[in-house]
């Protein structure tokens, strides 16, 4: 068992775990299929609380094992989501382009992420759907890009039913927080997902508490 689950942590170089937030419809569970999965599905079902998937990548010779956590976007689940805030690594907030009102909604999600997230945590803005014919869009490409420039954050349109930049969303975020987690010297950083317990040989003695008395 031990051995096991050394061979499970040798597996991966950096875990880093992900959020996905946003508006219900928006497409969040179809960008993270698409990426975990390369599937499709026309058939809408709402996300009950929280989900996830893992995928193992390869960057700059290292492999990261991301740990994607997709969020419920109803009213009624968000005390639940709060909490996923607290461990999250990075978060994609996600809009649909057709829809102005997740769009205008990006600023209270955000609200959430400095209520909630650590200081530190990597954000990126997705307008998802961007495959629909233009006479549905109600969400600009440039203002998009705005809304990301004036949060200071990295913004790319997307298609889950396409594949469009879906790959490349995953693999910015993830870059970006390796380069961050390398700087500041932590390469394994605490999962608070999944739980991996640390490998005992059981051919070496326990040691033994010091006794609180002076030698003599």
């Amino acid at each position: 068992m031990a051995a096991a689950a050394s061979r499970a942590r040798a597996d991966y170089d950096y875990l880093i775990k992900l959020l996905l937030i946003g508006d219900s419809g928006v497409g969040k569970s179809c960008l993270l299929l698409r990426f975990s999965d390369d599937s499709f599905t026309t058939s809408f079902i709402t996300t009950i609380g929280i989900d996830f998937k893992i995928r193992t990548i390869e960057l700059d010779g290292k492999r990261i094992k991301l740990q994607i956590w997709d969020t419920a976007g109803q009213e009624r689940f968000r005390t639940i989501t709060t909490a996923y805030y607290r461990g999250a690594m990075g978060i994609l907030l996600v809009y649909d382009v057709t829809d102005e009102a997740s769009f205008n909604n990006i600023r209270n999600w955000i609200r959430n992420i400095e209520q909630h997230a650590s200081d530190t945590v990597n954000k990126i803005l997705i307008g998802n759907k961007a495959d629909m014919d233009e006479s549905k869009r109600m969400v600009s490409t440039a203002r998009g890009q705005a809304l990301a420039d004036e949060f200071g954050i990295k913004f790319f349109e997307t298609s889950a039913k396409t594949n469009m930049n879906v790959e490349n969303v995953f693999f910015t975020i993830a870059r970006d927080i390796k380069q961050r987690l390398s700087e500041t010297a932590e390469p394994r950083p605490p999962d608070s997902g999944l739980r991996i317990p640390q490998r005992v040989d059981p051919r070496k003695p326990v040691a033994k508490p010091k006794s609180s008395c002076c030698n003599t």
